[in-house]
């Protein structure tokens, strides 16, 4: 399964909902769309929904603390895996900023 990438935004928010497997080329995907992306954030508050992610690989989990590294999104999980995805993101992003 490919990986969906949805943005929502309004005037205070912005959500990027991630549906399917974010690795590999989809995981450089993702990459690119957030490079491409986060200069339009402005003073937005960021929500990244990991609900419906089913897999990240390592290049993945990677893109994922970039991202929360940069803009410190909300992280919104469903189920055991998803919860795990995030305490990684969290985890490893707090790590590499010392």
């Amino acid at each position: 399964m490919a990986l969906r990438i949805t943005i929502q935004q309004d005037a205070e928010t912005a959500r990027i909902k991630l549906e399917g497997r974010i690795a590999g080329p989809w995981a450089t995907e993702l990459r690119n769309a957030w490079e491409t992306w986060a200069p339009n954030l402005g003073q937005r508050k960021l929500s990244l929904d990991l609900r419906n992610t089913t897999y990240a690989d390592a290049l993945g989990i990677r893109v994922l603390r970039e991202i929360y590294s940069q803009s410190a999104p909300e992280l919104g999980t469903s189920s055991p895996w998803t919860r795990y995805l995030a305490e990684e993101v969290m985890r490893k992003s707090a790590k590499n900023e010392r």
